[in-house]
């Protein structure tokens, strides 16, 4: 049975600036001589935590861990400027030239399974593997499905009805236009109470079982008001994409389809709803898929172990 490796410090911490306005936080562990893998987070704007280290062999890799613009260390939090699709995918070249790397894994879970694809589709030549977890797009019909109704809402309608509360009834036909007016308002007040509302609608629903301690995350100001900001940012600029399904045009998959790639997949995730993965699975018939009795998190049992199962079988490549 895989299980996560034991915790472990990084043994490099660095500020790297990308831009003028934008420094990133960027975190290695495990074996600075051993095959990079980066791991990229969610959200956009969850960041990433010491836990994430340790879905790697650190006697095998060398773990790249780095937070997006905005989100978790990396400054100025919460900001918006200059955060769009197209920076991310620029920041992670420049992170892989910085520290030396001529190809590396990716590794990726909802948000980050949608940066992970489209940096792969920009850069193939740079990519060795590609895990994906908690398949997302950013098509309009996944956003509605989660945020807009019906959907999550039929499943868990006592949060739903909190998700609700900030947004006068008048403004419900478009809740990610509801929320960005007030995730972006001057008003620290209106911001903070909309940050805590959509943050817990996620947190919420994210797991099979609810877990309280995990809900708390919510009630962290910094925490909220940057997931919550970037995400409804990235979310009413449609992820900044050409047009709505971009990632799974077959011009787009031709890219990577030599590239080695496992895709896992909560078969209950009301995050990033199941059909989303079998739509990438279709289209990319090459790809192993993985569909498993969980939820959306990364850290219920089943994905877990079949995440640490694919990062050890992908240890073949090297």
């Amino acid at each position: 049975m895989s299980t996560l490796f034991p915790p472990i410090e990084p043994y490099k911490t660095e500020m790297f600036p990308v831009s003028d306005v934008h420094t990133l936080s960027i975190k290695q562990y495990g074996n600075k001589d051993g095959k990079p893998v980066v791991f990229v987070h969610g959200g956009p704007g969850g960041g990433c935590d010491a836990k994430d280290a340790r879905r790697f062999d650190p006697q095998h890799y060398r773990i790249i861990l780095f937070d997006q613009r905005g989100s978790g260390d990396s400054t100025p939090l919460a900001s918006l400027e200059d955060n769009t699709t197209p920076h991310l995918i620029e920041d992670m070249e420049k992170i892989r030239q910085h520290l030396g790397i001529e190809k590396w894994h990716v590794f990726g879970g909802s948000w980050g399974s949608t940066l992970s694809l489209a940096y792969s589709q920009t850069h193939p030549d740079r990519v060795k593997s590609l895990v994906l977890r908690g398949i997302f797009t950013l098509r309009r019909s996944e956003l509605d499905f989660f945020y807009n109704g019906p959907g999550t809402s039929d499943l868990f309608p006592e949060y739903w009805d909190d998700y609700l509360a900030p947004i006068p009834e008048n403004e419900r036909n478009d809740m990610i236009t509801a929320y960005y007016k007030r995730l972006t308002s001057e008003d620290p007040k209106i911001r903070a109470e909309a940050g805590r509302a959509w943050s817990r609608w996620e947190m919420a629903t994210s797991r099979i079982e609810i877990d309280e301690e995990y809900l708390k995350r919510a009630d962290e100001p910094g925490f909220a008001d940057a997931f919550a900001r970037i995400e409804c940012h990235y979310f009413i600029n449609a992820g900044f994409f050409p047009q709505d399904g971009y990632l799974l045009l077959p011009s787009q998959i031709d890219k990577i389809r030599h590239i080695p790639t496992t895709i896992i997949q909560g078969r209950y995730d009301v995050v990033c709803p199941a059909k989303t993965a079998w739509d990438l699975h279709k289209v990319f018939p090459e790809a192993k898929f993985e569909i498993v009795t969980a939820g959306h998190s990364s850290a219920e049992k089943e994905i877990e172990e079949r995440l640490i199962r694919a990062t050890d079988e992908f240890k073949k490549l090297d």
